[in-house]
């Protein structure tokens, strides 16, 4: 159903990939937009249980896009150093295929604390659990992921090796 990597000299292990996945901050979530047009718009998450978990709104161009067609992908970029003599980047990226959806109950609550946790990890906790209590006006929606793989640039592979 999803297609090998071509360059599989460049694939992240199955470790590396998780690893990259729980450390980036922010990643671009993509999905069938309006009129066919696809949809990328970047966003905070937080991956948990071997799934990515966002809040968004209740109306609006995201959800609209993830009623229509659940089917999305999911890409982070861990790093990107541009290396300007030999024209190109070092690079190290994931891209997860899932079908997204609204979570309620238990799960959504522990999505929220995991994401309040990882942008707010700092704050005093009667802070950060009033935030937690309140926060009613969004959705918190999980991508159950049926795919995902890791790659870096050939240049990164060869200094590990």
């Amino acid at each position: 159903m999803f297609r090998p990597m071509r360059r599989f000299k460049q694939l992240l292990s199955p470790e590396d990939t998780i690893a990259v996945m729980s450390r980036c901050s922010h990643g671009v979530l993509a999905c069938d937009g309006d009129d066919n047009y696809p949809y990328a718009v970047p966003l905070n998450y937080v991956f948990i249980n071997n799934k990515i978990y966002f809040h968004c709104a209740r109306e609006g161009h995201k959800i609209d896009a993830i009623m229509k067609n659940p089917k999305v992908s999911f890409a982070v970029v861990d790093e990107d150093r541009i290396v300007s003599e030999e024209y190109t980047s070092y690079f190290r990226s994931v891209i997860a295929f899932g079908r997204a959806r609204i979570v309620e109950g238990d799960e959504r609550l522990d999505a929220f604390r995991a994401l309040v946790e990882k942008y707010s990890g700092d704050r005093p906790e009667e802070e950060k659990q009033k935030e937690i209590s309140r926060c009613n006006h969004s959705y918190i929606i999980a991508i159950d992921i049926e795919h995902m793989t890791g790659k870096e640039s050939i240049e990164l592979v060869r200094m590990r090796i």
